[in-house]
């Protein structure tokens, strides 16, 4: 008998009202890039939110140090958006064979199949850090340590899960989600690269923004441009506010950035 896929969310009236952060360069051929806010109002019933790579260990203590101090802040985020009618999708990659089974694994396993759109070309010029040593700042070697999600963020009805870009998009496409809200690590890896992150869902249509306080960049000072751990993080929100997308600080999704229509 072949799975049915699990009920999913009811549609809700609720708007979120941003405040939203880019960088524009207002003179020609100059490489000044000046921030910018603009306002928009995304009705959540259009809206996701993307937990990237929030995996319960990492084999960089320094990179868990960080995420361990964002996961109470993480979670009041989901839990906040999940009930005003905002789509959660957990995307722990590499751990999918721990939720097989499971509702939220099945509401993106089993989202219609849907045509994937012709890639948008985006241009980007190289990372403003180096990070060819794996940008790990506390000397660990590499190697697989996480094995499912943080037990600290709540997964729960009617949350989706996958790492597969395809999917995810097929269930954006399914419920009519148009915007996307990322937050997790780390922002010059996975947070860009992923099949189901910002350059590929950019380069699908949907538009994208960056939880600029819930993300950790996986960057060693000792590395260039030589800068403390927490300055390489922000230039790398500030090339994604560039080339990329707009970035949102967590306290709006939290308070005031959250209005009935």
């Amino acid at each position: 008998m072949n799975p049915q896929q699990p009920p999913l969310r009811a549609p809700t009236e609720e708007v979120l009202r941003l405040q939203l952060r880019t960088r524009t360069r207002p003179f020609s051929g100059s490489d000044e890039w000046v921030p910018v806010t603009f306002q928009v109002e995304w009705p959540t019933s259009e809206t996701a939110l993307l937990l990237c790579d929030v995996w319960d260990s990492h084999y960089c203590s320094g990179a868990v140090r960080r995420l361990e101090a964002m996961i109470p802040r993480m979670n009041a985020v989901v839990q906040t958006l999940r009930k005003r009618g905002v789509q959660i999708v957990h995307a722990p990659s590499d751990t999918m064979e721990v939720y097989e089974g499971t509702p939220y694994r099945l509401r993106a396993q089993l989202a219609p199949k849907v045509p994937l759109p012709e890639p948008r070309t985006i241009q980007e010029p190289p990372l403003p850090i180096d990070d060819s040593d794996g940008g790990c700042d506390t000397g660990e070697e590499p190697r697989r340590a996480w094995t499912r999600q943080h037990p600290g963020i709540e997964i729960a009805d009617p949350d989706a899960l996958s790492d597969r870009g395809e999917e995810i998009y097929a269930l954006f496409q399914q419920l009519g989600i148009k915007n996307m809200l990322i937050m997790g690590v780390h922002t010059n890896m996975c947070v860009l690269g992923r099949s189901f992150a910002i350059r590929q869902m950019s380069r699908w249509g949907i538009r994208c923004v960056l939880v600029r306080d819930l993300t950790d960049a996986m960057y060693n000072p000792q590395r260039p441009p030589y800068v403390a751990h927490e300055t390489g993080t922000e230039l790398v929100i500030q090339h994604i506010e560039q080339y990329w997308c707009p970035t949102v600080d967590s306290g709006q999704l939290l308070t005031d950035g959250l209005k009935g229509s």
